[in-house]
């Protein structure tokens, strides 16, 4: 095991908050793994919260904080509303519990490196899910980007079409958290690639819904500027006010032109159109967990780390520090 964390014994007991996507992936990881025995569940919906754990054979626990006191349980991963992560985090980390959160640790970007020190004094894996980094769009950036020579300008567009608004956390301006700290991975992509970022301005506008506190559309576009000079447009967008969804992905060099629509790639250069093989994104939750466990048991080394990642989010603070709104 590795000896760089306090691991009583193996197989890791694990409690899961949350019931949604990526808690069900994760579910049927630990279920597959020789190193782990999930064994609870708590939601933020009882009803959910019962039918997850009737589906993966485990118990549920009605609340997180009850779920953590639990002492049977070694590791806890946190898959629920945005606005709980740091304080899920915290709590864990001072019941002695191994943690896997995903992105963003907490949308307070300031209590961040609180967090990420509390795990080392208490020598506990503290784990930020980046899986943007494993996805095949990333893989084949990375593999093909000495092919356009040095780059110099790159778009990220993510627009998610909806066609009538419901009244889910990810649209609600409190638990959801400004945008591009949620989604700090479209960030954390490029930071990964091109380093430092000198300059940050962004602006955007949202929608109110007629339920309180929550937004039926919003837009956030960032401009970076990189130390290295290249320049970086991030948009993110959802809801209603968007006919049609996008997912763009173009890096420039004085080279050629990386392109990626989707899970569909190309490369640009001249008159020249080269395809490009790019991986599925279906089974990244599992490989995170997996490459998670191989670092807490055999102590492989992780594929980011916090320190990387807490970048990212600083980056998203710095975006809403300079936010104006568009009306």
């Amino acid at each position: 095991m590795n000896q760089d964390y306090n691991i009583r014994e193996l197989p890791l007991k694990v409690g899961i908050i949350g019931t949604g996507y990526a808690a069900a992936r994760r579910a049927e990881a630990f279920n597959e793994s020789p190193h782990t025995e999930l064994v609870a569940v708590s939601g933020n919906t009882p009803d959910k919260t019962k039918d997850f754990a009737q589906t993966h054979g485990i118990h549920h626990i009605y609340s997180w904080q009850d779920l953590i006191k639990n002492q049977s349980i070694d590791l806890v991963c946190i898959s629920n509303v945005n606005y709980l992560h740091g304080t899920i985090v915290r709590e864990a980390l001072l019941a002695d519990k191994h943690v896997i959160v995903e992105y963003p640790l907490t949308i307070q970007p300031a209590e961040a490196p609180e967090l990420i020190n509390l795990a080392k004094v208490k020598r506990k894996l503290l784990h930020i899910e980046h899986i943007e980094i494993l996805s095949g769009v990333h893989r084949a950036l990375v593999d093909n980007l000495h092919l356009i020579g040095n780059p110099f300008l790159a778009r990220y567009t993510t627009i998610l079409a909806k066609p009538k608004f419901t009244p889910y956390w990810t649209y609600n301006h409190h638990d959801y958290g400004f945008p591009l700290m949620a989604a700090q991975s479209r960030f954390n992509r490029f930071t990964n690639i091109f380093g430092e970022v000198d300059q940050v301005y962004c602006e955007g506008r949202f929608w109110n819904a007629p339920s309180a506190g929550y937004f039926h559309s919003c837009w956030c576009q960032a401009q970076l500027k990189f130390k290295n000079q290249v320049a970086v447009t991030v948009t993110y967008g959802k809801g209603e006010v968007f006919s049609v969804s996008n997912r763009t992905l173009e890096v420039y060099g004085d080279e050629g032109v990386l392109i990626f629509e989707g899970e569909k790639g190309k490369l640009l250069q001249g008159e020249t159109i080269t395809e490009l093989e790019v991986g599925s994104r279906r089974g990244l939750f599992a490989q995170d967990t997996q490459l998670v466990l191989a670092h807490l048991t055999d102590g492989q080394p992780l594929y980011i780390n916090n320190i990387d990642s807490l970048y990212s989010l600083q980056l998203g603070g710095r975006a809403l520090d300079s936010f104006s709104v568009n009306k």
